[in-house]
């Protein structure tokens, strides 16, 4: 049918309508597009340009050298040793789990070890290197390396990791490093970056993690170019990392050595420090452990025979022990008596063996008494009841005063863990820490080291350098960073009279020099090099007034436990102080027994900078001695790895 001229003008108008309607719309659309790729290319055009190049470039950590540290002499204390391992790259490799099975099947990898890796990759950045195996053998990682095709995103590494050639003498002064913990990073309010690189080690006590942040060093960066696939293509340039400062103790390696060989067997602590400036020479604690253990992942087992000893061998207690004094205390009760006028060093006091105050009887260890004392006498024989005298003439608030004068109950900032504080007890302390008031029988246990008082071996042997040169010696650890020396400050006077401090060092000259002073069995022969001191013990039991009547029981028919602690203070050469020294040995029994031979060996140890020579001895006493320094486990320090030695 043909179509009429209307029903064509009809058409065509529809046609022009169905036109416009389709031209527009694709005309927005194309606005729209347009614009949106100039949104794209223009505006965030930066961006992605960014993008692409994060895509092409890699930044990666280059994790820097812990710093070295030395004994005084240049002795090499903790250092670093090559680590072979190996690292996965989450981003570089399509199926994590097949590589890992295929790792073990090359390497020794038990379950445990792939479950901490899993864990790993799946906590961290696919960009950060998850360590998988670390402290290979170099065999191991030439096979990781030859099966490098069916590995993808595994890469074998030559690292370094902390190691202390001295094993457990200076376990306690260092510490040890180990695997940065989600606990470590919470403590920190600004995290390193080369923090978050799994097992990266930081200090975890002692100095190593009190001068952390200067050990520790800062990472560099190297940036790296990878494919599409995420390969790397090669390495586009790099900033080097600086590795920590090194740091050389106060502490000498080989008499610490010493020290340490000499305790073996007992629990106890010995401290010894130059009275002319404070260094520390000697901090040995025993029994010790080898820190080796922890840094490379310390066994259940080994954890646990550590924990379950009763002699404590990862306290500290040269710094965090805190013993009564006992007898080592009636230094400072004397000198309190002096200096407040309460006493002058010819007048007596009668020992009866006991005394009786507000009720109660005090006695003395011994049992019949001493009769007729002076202050030279009463140090020399250590008689208790002088001193009961003495603390109810001068009070417990002068006594505390004094202790601190001379060091006790005032914590020691050294770069160590849990430096303890002691305790100089005071009136106003009772009623704040005991809700009840001072008694006069408190004053009474306080004068001979008991009852509240505690003290540090260190904060002892700080006591006694004080009382050796009669100014303020302030202990140091630190001798020097990078070869900058610490600077050593001028001891100032105590403002204790001249007059006293002979006095309280006369007697203790007679303590182990003359006979019937308490330390005269461990006396030094050579009289360049004769030694002052103090004997101390102190209960850790209470003696009821029945064991009195039928005796007192003697330490060796105890349980261990139940023993007394043995102390001994002393300074040397007598004439010309160099030295002080406190030894502490818990449930020793008496410290005339157990802690003065030691601290006489040690101290002889200082002096010569050897081996103790047998002239030194007494005569009667020479073959015993040579006996027993034959089984002494010492090391040889004329090979031992000296400051240049290591980089």
């Amino acid at each position: 049918m043909r179509r009429t001229p209307k029903d064509i003008e009809q058409s065509a108008r529809m046609i022009s309508r169905r036109g416009l309607i389709l031209g527009g719309g694709m005309l927005v659309f194309g606005g729209i597009l347009g614009a949106r790729m100039r949104h794209l290319q223009v505006d965030q055009a930066d961006q992605f340009r960014l993008l692409a190049e994060e895509n092409r470039i890699n930044i990666r950590l280059l994790p820097p050298a812990r710093g070295l540290v030395f004994d005084r002499k240049g002795v090499l204390i903790a250092g670093n040793e090559q680590n072979y391992r190996v690292v996965m790259i989450r981003d570089e490799v399509d199926d994590p789990e097949q590589v890992l099975q295929n790792l073990a099947k090359i390497i020794p990898l038990t379950n445990e070890d792939l479950d901490k890796a899993r864990e790993e990759l799946r906590k961290r950045s696919r960009l950060v290197p998850v360590t998988i195996a670390d402290r290979l053998s170099w065999e191991d990682l030439s096979q990781v390396a030859v099966n490098a095709p069916a590995l993808p995103g595994i890469t074998p590494e030559f690292g370094l990791s902390r190691y202390y050639p001295q094993e457990g003498d200076f376990a306690h002064i260092l510490g040890y490093v180990g695997p940065v913990s989600d606990y470590d990073l919470s403590k920190l309010v600004v995290v390193d970056p080369v923090l978050q690189i799994p097992k990266f080690q930081i200090g975890k006590s002692g100095v190593e993690t009190k001068l952390e942040g200067a050990l520790r060093g800062k990472a560099g960066t190297k940036r790296i170019e990878v494919n599409a696939a995420g390969r790397v293509m090669r390495e586009l340039g790099r900033d080097e990392s600086q590795k920590g400062v090194s740091v050389r103790l106060t502490i000498d390696a080989k008499l610490q050595n010493f020290a340490q060989a000499r305790m073996i067997g007992e629990s106890s602590a010995a401290v010894v420090i130059d009275v002319e400036n404070g260094d520390l020479l000697a901090m040995a604690s025993a029994p010790s452990f080898d820190p080796n253990k922890f840094v490379r992942g310390i066994s259940v087992a080994d954890y646990k025979d550590l924990t379950d000893n009763i002699y404590r061998p990862l306290a500290n207690k040269t710094v965090q022990g805190q013993y009564p004094p006992g007898s080592t205390f009636k230094m400072v009760t004397a000198l309190a008596a002096l200096e407040n006028g309460h006493v002058v060093p010819e007048e007596t006091v009668y020992c009866g063996g006991a005394t009786k105050v507000a009720g109660r009887r005090f006695h003395c260890w011994k049992r019949g008494g001493h009769g007729k004392m002076n202050l030279r006498n009463s140090l020399k024989q250590s008689c208790d009841l002088y001193y009961y005298d003495m603390a109810q003439r001068v009070g417990i608030d002068k006594i505390s005063e004094m202790a601190n004068i001379l060091g006790l109950g005032v914590r020691d900032d050294l770069p160590m863990s849990a430096v303890a504080e002691g305790l100089t007890p005071t009136k106003q302390w009772k009623r704040e820490n005991r809700a009840a008031e001072w008694v006069v029988g408190d004053s009474l246990n306080a004068s001979i080291g008991q009852g509240f008082v505690l003290a540090t071996p260190l904060q002892l042997a700080v006591m006694t350098a004080r009382i050796a040169t009669n100014r303020k010696v302030i202990p140091r650890l630190i001798r020097s960073v990078d070869d900058r020396d610490e600077p050593v400050h001028e001891p100032e006077p105590l403002g204790i009279s001249t007059s006293s401090m002979r006095a309280i060092q006369d007697a203790m000259f007679a303590v182990g020099n003359e006979q019937r002073g308490t330390a005269y069995r461990s006396r030094i022969a050579d009289e360049t090099m004769r030694m002052s001191g103090k004997t101390g013990t102190s209960q850790v039991r209470n003696i009821t007034a029945a064991e009195r009547a039928r005796g007192v029981f003697r330490n060796e028919d105890l349980p261990w436990e139940r023993r007394d602690h043995a102390l001994f203070v002393g300074f040397a050469p007598a004439d010309k102080p160099k030295y002080a020294i406190a030894v502490v040995v818990e449930h020793g029994g008496g410290g005339s027994k157990a802690a003065a031979p030691i601290a006489r060996d040690i101290m002889l140890a200082a002096q010569t900078d050897d081996l103790p020579p047998l002239s030194a001895y007494p005569a009667s006493q020479r073959a015993r001695i040579e006996s027993a320094f034959e089984e002494l486990q010492l090391r040889d320090f004329e090979t031992a790895p000296k400051k240049g030695s290591q980089a």
